[in-house]
């Protein structure tokens, strides 16, 4: 079975925080850095992975997004801090070709 994950981006000031769920987490921060989907992330400037969850099936990844999501910020940033206390970007260092 494919992977699938969970991710939290933020902004470089870390103002945002924006959840979203995908089966392949490198393409997806691709299409995030690059700005080639014109939503949320891309008006809010939303590129640095800070958080992610790994998933063996896309149905626990997909109930998972929903339960971060109905949280408030304060249990994000807990999420995060715990893991990432520096909220660096977890994507440094991965290969992106950008046109």
């Amino acid at each position: 079975m494919r992977k699938s994950y969970v991710y939290l981006l933020t902004n470089k000031n870390n103002t945002v925080i924006y959840i979203g769920v995908t089966s392949n987490l490198l393409k997806r921060m691709y299409e995030h850095k690059a700005k080639i989907r014109k939503g949320f992330t891309y008006r809010y400037n939303c590129d640095k992975l800070v958080y992610y969850e790994e998933f063996s099936d896309i149905n626990q990844a997909i109930a998972r997004e929903k339960q971060l999501k109905s949280g408030n910020r304060k249990r994000k940033e807990a999420l995060i801090n715990k893991e990432n206390p520096e909220w660096n970007d977890l994507s440094d260092g991965w290969l992106f070709y950008f046109d």
